[in-house]
């Protein structure tokens, strides 16, 4: 009967889980560049599986029904979003794989680069190009701050070349690594693996900028609260199952300590 209870427990635990992820999914639906996250469980073995010990106490059904599930980690989806228009000049959106990269703190290393969807860009009072999100200087190709004169107009190309007064003054970095699932999200919308892997990046392949638009957030609302709902379904049969469980076992010691 315990066995129950915690089988139905860790459902009940993973779907919470499952709830918050897709609450935070629906959270962002307006955040410019914002990617989807989509948690992911795995079946927990028995504890004779576990420790690798047969031996220990246990039963064929027992066995057969598994350990119950638990959490892992999440994954990203990395579609594209919708395209939309803004009109500001400084604004760029990512048609196709890959990053824009921006340095995070004063270091200088591959420790500090990170990657971000989100292309709302604009000036800082020394003329460096920041995201206007954050105020994180955008890297060139050469994982320099770019500067660019003030109340020039900027023309900004699909393989991201900036040009003031018809010559190029800089180049956005379009980026990605070998493997994006090893990235993993630093907040304010920002992407980062390792020190090691974000050393090796390199250019993305077939990447352009689209100027005077931004790139909308991959999370939709209603599919986004159909899968909340989902999971606050399961949490809710789980807690049915424990509150059964519960008043079972109560029967049952209060019938049989009796009998006692």
């Amino acid at each position: 009967m315990q066995y129950g209870l915690y089988l139905a427990a860790s459902g009940m635990l993973t779907g919470m889980h499952r709830m918050d992820v897709f609450a935070n999914n629906l959270a962002n639906t307006e955040t410019v560049g914002f990617k989807i996250d989509n948690p992911m469980q795995r079946q927990r073995l028995t504890a004779t599986q576990e420790r690798g010990n047969p031996s220990l106490p246990s039963s064929k059904l027992l066995e057969q029904l598994g350990g119950g599930v638990l959490m892992a980690r999440n994954r990203v989806s990395f579609s594209q979003g919708p395209l939309q228009r803004t009109e500001q000049p400084l604004d760029v959106a990512l048609d196709g794989e890959g990053f824009l990269v921006v340095r995070d703190g004063a270091g200088s290393g591959a420790d500090s680069l990170r990657f971000t969807r989100d292309g709302r860009l604009g000036l800082d009072s020394s003329g460096r190009l920041v995201q206007t999100a954050s105020g994180r200087p955008v890297l060139d190709t050469q994982d320099r701050p770019i500067t660019l004169a003030s109340g020039v107009p900027v023309v900004i190309d699909a393989d991201g070349s900036i040009k003031q007064d018809g010559e190029v003054v800089g180049r956005l970095q379009m980026a990605t690594i070998d493997d994006p699932t090893a990235l993993r999200k630093r907040g304010d919308n920002m992407f980062a693996a390792d020190a090691q892997t974000m050393g090796r990046k390199k250019a993305a392949a077939g990447a352009t900028l689209t100027q005077g638009f931004v790139e909308r957030s991959g999370a939709d609302p209603v599919r986004s609260m159909m899968a909340f709902n989902n999971a606050e379904r399961g949490v809710s049969g789980n807690a049915r199952m424990i509150s059964n469980y519960d008043e079972i076992l109560n029967r049952t010691i209060n019938t049989f300590g009796k009998i006692a």
